[in-house]
């Protein structure tokens, strides 16, 4: 995985809270096993008609908002614990997704794949998508190190929570088995200490 830098891009906007992972990638493209291509299925029968073509009214073929951060309504990523949501929501290009309330299964497959879910208050987002609504170019500063974002349309900012190995885990792009490899001497060693202790 890439190193997590601070990111400050325009953001996309989904105003629709409940929105489960079918939704997200619908189960008839969870055939493949690999995660290429899975972006190009993203929010999949919001975005195409049954033909296969574009809908104008869908926000990600709307050509005035784009960005590395989808910023949603209340409780995104619920139902089933397909990690194939994840993979069509990095596969699209997005960073970060902001709510203010994660399905739990949905936030863990996003941060094992590099995907940041930032929660936030009520309020907050709702400025966000505010600001969004006066100017589609506004842009939201996400700092993974200081743990805070930033409407820079306001300059109105919020905390947010991560588990600490997580978050270090996305400041070196490093997953699960990287992680363990990366620590390899120091497991070693720990086992070399425990043999001699018994």
């Amino acid at each position: 995985m890439e190193k997590f830098q601070t990111i400050t891009s325009t953001y996309v906007p989904l105003p629709i809270e409940n929105v489960d992972t079918d939704q997200i990638i619908p189960a008839r493209f969870l055939k493949a096993t690999t995660r290429e291509g899975f972006g190009d299925n993203l929010f999949a029968d919001w975005r195409y008609d049954k033909e296969g073509n574009p809908k104008a009214d869908f926000v990600l073929n709307n050509p005035a908002y784009g960005g590395q951060i989808l910023v949603t309504g209340k409780n995104f990523g619920s139902g089933s614990s397909r990690e194939h949501a994840a993979w069509a929501i990095g596969g699209y290009g997005f960073k970060v997704v902001v709510s203010s309330f994660f399905a739990d299964i949905f936030r863990n497959n996003a941060l094992n794949n590099g995907i940041l879910p930032v929660v936030v208050s009520d309020v907050f987002l709702s400025e966000l998508f505010a600001s969004l609504d006066k100017n589609p170019k506004a842009t939201v500063t996400v700092n993974l190190e200081a743990q805070t974002i930033v409407n820079n349309e306001t300059d109105k900012s919020e905390s947010f929570e991560i588990n600490s190995y997580k978050k270090a885990c996305l400041l070196e792009g490093l997953d699960d088995i990287d992680f363990l490899l990366s620590n390899k001497d120091k497991i070693e060693a720990f086992e070399q200490q425990r043999a001699y202790a018994y």
